[in-house]
């Protein structure tokens, strides 16, 4: 796993166990970042939220991109442990949550430019959870096609490499 872009590109991060997270692969990392940058201009000053952070690595190719902030947050401690090991790969700390993201998201005040939002499993209520309480300029969701994105603008959806991704704007 290496970082695809930016001041880190070519770096390698800690692959986690896959019992543990499931990172996204960089073909996805590269389409994600390649239409935010279409859609936002640039990533200088830009804050950027990992709800589920699982390995660390997009937001890790957010910082390397040039994003000014990124706030990650996991519930699983082995996961939290091995996104602290691949910011320390590159002598950065991250701004990590450890918890239930579906409460940490609740207690969030700030707004974040992009929210990304790829939890470890799929299920709707999860989704929901996650999404009601949502402060975000544009909100990428990774997993889940057909879904009723109620109170949501869908900007975009496209499929990279077998992955859906939906990217979103409070409607």
């Amino acid at each position: 796993m290496i970082i695809t872009a930016g001041i880190y590109k070519g770096r390698k991060l800690v692959v986690p166990d896959e019992n543990i997270t499931r990172p996204t692969l960089s073909k996805v990392r590269m389409g994600v970042f390649n239409a935010l940058f279409s859609m936002l201009g640039g990533f200088e000053g830009r804050t950027f939220l990992d709800v589920f952070g699982g390995s660390g690595v997009m937001g890790l190719e957010a910082l390397s991109r040039g994003f000014s902030c990124v706030k990650v947050f996991e519930k699983n401690p082995r996961a939290a442990a091995v996104i602290k090991k691949n910011y320390s790969v590159l002598g950065l700390k991250p701004d990590l949550q450890i918890g239930d993201s579906t409460k940490l998201i609740q207690k969030l005040e700030d707004e974040y430019d992009v929210v990304y939002i790829d939890p470890p499993y799929m299920s709707e209520e999860l989704y929901k959870a996650v999404l009601s309480n949502i402060k975000g300029k544009v909100i990428i969701v990774e997993g889940i096609k057909d879904f009723d994105f109620e109170g949501f603008e869908l900007i975009k959806s496209k499929s990279y490499g077998g992955k859906f991704i939906s990217y979103l704007r409070i409607g």
